[in-house]
């Protein structure tokens, strides 16, 4: 899909630099993605009172079992 943007140069330059990608195509693509999981991601906010532990959960013993 073909779309035409306009983007501040330096930002574009900017997230090439540090991201490591070739080009703004792939940029773009990149930027998109890590959006999408970003805002899938369960706001721990929103599970304030929500969540009940178990007295007597030993997590020490639970680290042991762990490979």
């Amino acid at each position: 899909m073909e779309t035409k943007i306009d983007i501040d140069e330096k930002l574009i330059q900017d997230a090439l630099s540090v991201s490591g990608l070739q080009n703004e195509e792939e940029l773009i693509n990149e930027a998109l993605m890590e959006y999408i999981k970003l805002k899938k991601r369960k706001d721990l906010t929103e599970l304030a009172g929500k969540i009940e532990f178990s007295q007597d959960f030993d997590h020490k013993k639970f680290r042991e079992l762990r490979i």
